[in-house]
């Protein structure tokens, strides 16, 4: 009983970072594998739970007025087809302490240019979700696809980075096409981890009630706080993902 109201618990936590930024899976992986799965395991239990997190959160944006569907369904199938490779590159573990290393800076740069950008105004916040722009992002989706397949952790922070940079819209808005991708591309990583047996359901769909309840709750607030309460979550988070790629020894267990 216990370890099922922590789940819920840290699910829920999880599910409010997830959907206004990313990188809740940073708490459940290790939480799961605290719990004694294997990380293979653990890695494909987590995506019962982002998988139904995610209908909740698009189902709480549409409540409140977001649609994203069109823009979204193209994304979605361009991160799907890249999240069957990464899915299958998830049975081969390797460790890159450079590769994190680099991340890491990248992801303090981000956190600078969040800080320091101009402030963005109705003239220069023309959606960009056609023409050349629409396919730099198909493409883009497609290595997000592969990168969420293989980790998860932290794909939603790339996913609004990329929609807000190279499609310059609004970080609320990111969000609610974020949930949808996600769905598209956890269905196929979903599948493959459950071929190959690396699932624990139990734990899974527990988790997956803290994060539904967590998505819920979050997607409908932000719309209310609108991008300025997400620019700064993404700003923390961001922070926190980059030290703990320069230094995972302080997060482990």
């Amino acid at each position: 009983m216990t370890n099922t109201l922590l789940l819920i618990l840290i699910g829920f936590i999880a599910g409010i970072i997830n959907t206004i930024a990313g990188g809740g899976s940073l708490l459940t992986l290790p939480m799961l594998i605290f719990m004694g799965l294997p990380s293979s395991i653990a890695n494909g239990t987590n995506r019962i739970a982002i998988l139904i997190q995610n209908f909740f959160s698009s189902a709480g944006f549409k409540s409140k007025g977001i649609t994203t569907f069109n823009f979204s369904i193209w994304l979605g199938i361009s991160a799907l087809l890249g999240a069957i490779f990464g899915a299958y590159l998830g049975s081969i573990y390797f460790k890159d302490e450079v590769f994190n290393k680099i991340l890491g800076i990248v992801m303090l740069l981000v956190v600078v240019f969040m800080l320091f950008k101009p402030k963005v105004t109705l003239e220069n916040l023309s959606e960009r979700t056609s023409g050349k722009y629409f396919w730099y992002q198909v493409i883009a989706f497609f290595f997000i696809g592969i990168y969420g397949g293989f980790i998860q952790a932290g794909t939603g922070i790339f996913i609004i980075l990329t929609l807000n940079i190279l499609g310059k819209i609004p970080l609320v808005k990111t969000n609610a096409i974020k949930a949808i991708v996600v769905i598209f591309y956890t269905l196929s990583a979903l599948a493959i981890y459950a071929y190959h047996d690396k699932i624990d359901y139990t734990m899974g769909f527990t988790l997956a009630i803290g994060n539904a309840s967590g998505a819920w709750s979050a997607s409908r607030w932000s719309v209310k706080k609108g991008d300025g309460i997400v620019r700064w979550f993404l700003i923390v988070m961001v922070s926190f993902m980059a030290v703990k790629l320069w230094f995972p020894e302080l997060f482990s267990f």
